[in-house]
């Protein structure tokens, strides 16, 4: 049954910052699929993936994200939002009304469920930019959903966007992933790609607001290791306007890929280069075009650089992309059957939905392993490397010089 909506609930995310006896480090379990034929897939697919990884985790996250799952609302942005209370939903929605339209709020549909009992109210809202707040601003309607989330995580106390893309949405929270997704009734959903995840985020205390997986927009990032370069990272997106509130390492992953893919415009190979950038012994050893390419690269974005182990799987409207840390120090199996490509952090989970893939491989140490959706627009600006006059460009805004060459990069 669903919660009373008007009830003051007792969360609060406070309570976790004394971190669980039973929260080891070392662990996590993620998973991606996405169907390139653009065919529907049940949630139960996702929720199978990760409960077969159950002792993964430790019942302080879990968490899922879908894409295709709103098809009646495919041109609205949708906000998952999670409250302390009613006053922080009340503060929550005032700025939704100044930023949107808001065609539909409802509470998320959620069950009972044993073991889940300290929920903060969940709502979504399907909305777009006020038109003439967006015009008046001279920006895209993206860098207005973004501004605006960045505005409620950072000064509404209690209230958090959990999600905030177009036919979308996470569904996260502190629980195993199986018992997550029975909350959230997932297998009442169906997405060409889902991504999930099992345990907690590795820097931060598990609450609801800090389970996996991360979004802002259409980008979703799960992630299983920890990147060590939070510090610089974080330091770096603040002077772009990303602001990062929840204090994880996760949360810069994501932030980093809207601004190389959606701002800087960066192919999606590219971008994966700039996170996981190959060692400057190994760049010595490349030919010269490709030198310069990549000291350009890791002189642009040395700050943007992810250091420690990780293994990543990023989904978005279009596909998504699983990619190792550059020595890779966090497991990642990937398989394929037909149209369907699928990763996870063990081949079990794959065995689970894909009893007889055609093929099963280890993608390699920061090399991206990618999907994409057949006939859907491709949110990321090209398939070929930039050359380093290019990337000066993409970077710096300057429109009329980027359409010189470009430059394989194997």
């Amino acid at each position: 049954m669903p919660y009373d909506i008007d009830a003051v609930r007792d969360f609060d995310p406070r309570r976790f910052r004394e971190e669980s006896p039973f929260k080891i480090h070392g662990g996590c379990g993620l998973m991606g699929i996405c169907d390139e034929s653009g065919s529907l897939m049940g949630g139960e697919i996702a929720i199978r993936a990760l409960a077969i990884q159950h002792d993964r985790g430790n019942g302080l996250g879990g968490g899922f994200a879908g894409y295709g799952i709103y098809p009646e609302f495919a041109d609205h942005f949708c906000f998952h939002m999670m409250y302390a209370d009613t006053a922080a939903r009340q503060n929550a929605e005032e700025v939704l009304g100044r930023f949107f339209a808001v065609d539909l709020a409802e509470p998320m549909p959620t069950r009972a469920v044993k073991g889940i009992d300290d929920a903060p109210l969940l709502w979504r809202y399907f909305l777009r930019p006020d038109a003439d707040k967006l015009h008046a601003g001279d920006e895209s309607a993206e860098d207005f959903v973004v501004h605006a989330v960045m505005l409620i995580n950072g000064t509404v106390d209690g209230a958090f966007v959990a999600s905030s893309g177009k036919n979308m949405g996470a569904f996260k929270g502190v629980g195993y992933p199986e018992e997550i997704a029975h909350y959230y009734r997932l297998e009442e959903y169906s997405a060409h790609t889902w991504v999930g995840h099992n345990r907690f985020p590795t820097n931060t205390p598990g609450w609801w607001g800090g389970a996996h997986p991360f979004t802002l927009l259409d980008w979703s990032i799960v992630h299983n290791g920890e990147i060590s370069s939070y510090g610089i990272n974080s330091r770096y997106l603040e002077a772009f306007g990303y602001k990062c509130t929840l204090g994880t390492d996760t949360e810069v992953a994501a932030y980093l890929f809207d601004l190389m893919l959606r701002r800087h415009k960066l192919p999606l190979e590219l971008a994966c280069k700039a996170l996981a950038s190959p060692l400057w012994t190994e760049i010595d050893r490349m030919p010269e075009d490709e030198q310069a390419l990549l000291r350009s690269l890791r002189a642009v974005y040395g700050p943007g650089m992810l250091n420690g182990p990780f293994a990543i799987v990023l989904g978005f409207n279009g596909g998504m992309v699983a990619l190792n840390d550059r020595i890779k120090l966090r497991p990642l199996v990937a398989a394929r059957t037909g149209s369907v490509l699928m990763v996870a952090s063990e081949e079990s989970a794959i065995r689970a939905v894909m009893p007889e893939p055609d093929r099963v491989w280890m993608p390699k140490a920061g090399e991206p392993t990618i999907a994409r959706v057949s006939g859907m627009d491709w949110p990321i600006h090209g398939d070929l490397h930039l050359s380093p006059s290019a990337l000066s460009c993409a970077v710096t805004g300057t429109e009329f010089s980027c359409a010189e060459e470009t430059v394989e990069v194997s």
